[in-house]
C-alpha cells in the first residue's frame, strides 16, 4: 500500500510541475541562491573541519576537553561531548551527522546516538541572533533572551530524553577512538574535503526541493489564509521565518511562532537529518516527534518571555 501511494504521489507531482513550470523555475532558483549564497559559505568550513576532527586525533582531545563539563551534564561518553559541542554551535544538520558518523564508527553506542539525536540537532546560534532575532524580527534587544530559550529547551528536554533512552545506561561507556591516524596529512584533507562536499551537495538538493513544494504550495486555495500560512512556514525554516514575521498577528503570537519553527527546524531539515542518518539504524520518527516537543516548549517560553518583559 505505502509503495502505491509513492508511486501515485510521484506521478501527480511531475503532472503538477508539468503544469506550473515558472513555479517550479523559481522556487528552485529561489533553493539554489539560498543553498548557494547562505548555506554553502556558512556551512562547509565547519563541515571540513569537524571531517578532519574526526579523521585524527583531534576529536579525542577536544573531547576530552570539554567531557567533564557536558559528560556529566547530559550523561554521555567523551564522543557524545563532541556531538552536543557541533550539534549546538553548527546548526543543522551537523549535530545529526556527527551522531551518525559517531554511531556507524562504532564510537558511541547506537542507544546513547538516538538520546544525542533527540537534543543535539539544533539551529545555529549564529543564523538565530543574526537572522531570526536581527534581521527578521529587526530588534537585537531580543537576542539574550532568544539565546536562552534557544539553549535552555534542548537543555532541559535533554533530563527527559535520558530517562528514556539511557535508563539502561545511565554512565555510558568511555568512547573507543579507533579508525584515527592521530596525525593531518594530505589524504585526511581530501578525504574531508570530499566527504563535505558530498555532505553539503546532498542538503543543497534538500533545500531546492523543498523550494520547489513551497512554491507550488502557494498555489493552493488556502496559502493565503492564516492557518495556511503558519503549515506552509514549516516546511523551511528561512522562508518560514519571514513567513511567520509577516502574519496578522500580535508581536508575542509571531515570536512564538518564530521561536517554535527555530527550535523545531522545519521539515526541510528534518529530510536533510534523515539523509544523514543512513546506515546508522537511528530512526527519524522519533526525532521528529522530539522536535516537534522542542518546537511546542520554545513557543510557549517565548511567549511567556514576551509577556514579562
Amino acid at each position: 500500500m505505502k509503495r502505491y501511494f509513492f508511486v501515485i504521489f510521484t506521478i501527480f507531482l511531475f503532472v503538477i510541475m508539468l503544469l506550473f513550470p515558472g513555479d517550479v523555475f523559481q522556487g528552485a532558483r529561489n533553493g539554489l541562491l539560498l543553498w548557494f549564497e547562505t548555506v554553502l559559505p556558512t556551512l562547509l568550513p565547519f563541515l571540513i573541519i569537524v571531517n578532519i576532527m574526526l579523521r585524527t586525533s583531534l576529536i579525542r582531545h577536544i573531547s576530552r576537553l570539554v567531557y567533564p563539563v557536558l559528560g556529566p551534564l547530559f550523561s554521555v561518553s567523551p564522543g557524545g561531548c563532541f556531538a552536543v559541542l557541533t550539534g549546538f554551535l553548527c546548526g543543522y544538520p551537523m549535530g545529526a551527522k556527527v551522531t551518525a558518523d559517531l554511531v556507524r564508527d562504532r564510537r558511541i553506542s547506537s542507544r546513547e546516538g538516538a538520546y544525542l539525536l533527540s537534543f543535539c540537532n539544533n539551529t545555529s546560534p549564529g543564523f538565530m541572533a543574526g537572522f531570526v532575532v536581527c534581521q527578521t524580527i529587526g530588534d537585537p534587544s531580543l537576542v539574550f533572551g532568544s539565546m536562552i530559550i534557544f539553549l535552555l529547551v534542548p537543555v532541559v528536554l535533554s533530563f527527559a530524553f535520558c530517562r528514556i533512552y539511557l535508563k539502561k545506561e545511565t554512565h555510558p561507556a568511555p568512547t573507543v577512538f579507533h579508525g584515527d591516524n592521530g596525525r593531518f596529512s594530505m589524504d585526511v584533507l581530501d578525504l574531508s574535503i570530499m566527504d563535505s562536499f558530498e555532505t553539503i551537495t546532498k542538503i543543497g538538493g534538500y533545500i531546492i526541493v523543498f523550494s520547489v513544494f513551497l512554491e507550488l504550495a502557494c498555489k493552493l486555495p488556502f496559502a493565503g489564509t492564516l492557518p495556511g500560512r503558519l503549515l506552509l512556514s514549516f516546511l523551511e525554516i528561512t522562508n518560514g521565518v519571514v513567513m511567520l514575521e509577516t502574519l496578522p498577528l500580535p508581536f508575542s503570537l509571531r515570536y512564538a511562532c518564530i521561536m517554535g519553527l527555530c527550535a523545531f527546524g522545519g521539515f526541510c531539515a528534518g529530510a536533510q537529518t534523515n539523509g544523514m542518518l543512513n546506515g546508522s539504524g537511528l530512526k527519524i520518527t522519533p526525532y521528529i516527534a522530539e522536535k516537534l516537543a522542542a518546537g511546542a516548549a520554545a513557543s510557549l517560553m517565548a511567549y511567556l518571555y514576551i509577556q514579562i518583559l
